[in-house]
């Protein structure tokens, strides 16, 4: 529903072309890899690929393409966290239409937008801040990609016999993941897990 709203927004702006639209994390890559666009507009909360890690693999793959996240999370350090990956814009969704409008005008004249509504000394703080000092980050930051893609899945209500499925691996290798976050996260059970994916903004509330 959000990608038609915004389909039809943009649909109306002369100076751009929709040139494709993605349900996933996968799917985005697929899509800047097919048409290499000069702009992605993307959430953070995205299906088996965390945002942050779809930001940080756009930016490695295709340096010129330009960022913008429009996203519900409004913690700072998450907006931290996305910048310092290589987005260059960070929009709430609660934000208005003309504020998304100026930050997509803003990334094509080159610079970055941080929407107003956010603390964006704060944003800034945490950004200069070595990973293991902002709070959660650290023990994000120790989870491999792959354990996050199972993290997220867990939070999600995900069997283990599911998330193989949907991640195209073995059951075992699920299992093994699974014991190595809760000794990375000290957690001892599912609700554990499913806690520690709320805090470091993996899913949402």
């Amino acid at each position: 529903m959000m990608r038609d709203v915004l389909y039809r927004l943009f649909d109306t702006v002369p100076f751009v072309e929709i040139v494709a639209h993605a349900a996933d994390g996968h799917d985005a890559l697929q899509a800047c890899r097919a048409y290499r666009p000069d702009l992605v507009m993307m959430e953070l909360q995205l299906p088996l690929l965390d945002g942050v890690d779809v930001i940080r693999t756009i930016r490695r793959r295709w340096p010129e393409t330009r960022i913008l996240v429009l996203s519900a999370h409004a913690a700072e350090i998450r907006v931290a966290e996305a910048l310092n990956a290589g987005a260059h814009g960070y929009v709430l969704k609660r934000s208005g239409s003309k504020k998304l409008l100026d930050a997509v005008d803003a990334l094509r004249a080159g610079r970055s937008y941080i929407d107003a509504a956010l603390n964006v000394e704060q944003v800034e703080a945490m950004r200069q801040q070595p990973i293991k000092e902002a709070t959660g980050a650290g023990m994000r930051a120790a989870l491999t990609t792959r354990e996050r893609q199972v993290l997220k899945l867990i939070a999600e209500g995900d069997r283990n016999r599911d998330i193989a499925q949907r991640l195209t691996i073995s059951q075992k290798t699920v299992e093994t993941h699974r014991m190595n976050m809760m000794q990375k996260l000290d957690a001892h059970n599912v609700a554990e897990l499913v806690k520690w994916a709320h805090r470091l903004g993996i899913t949402a509330l």
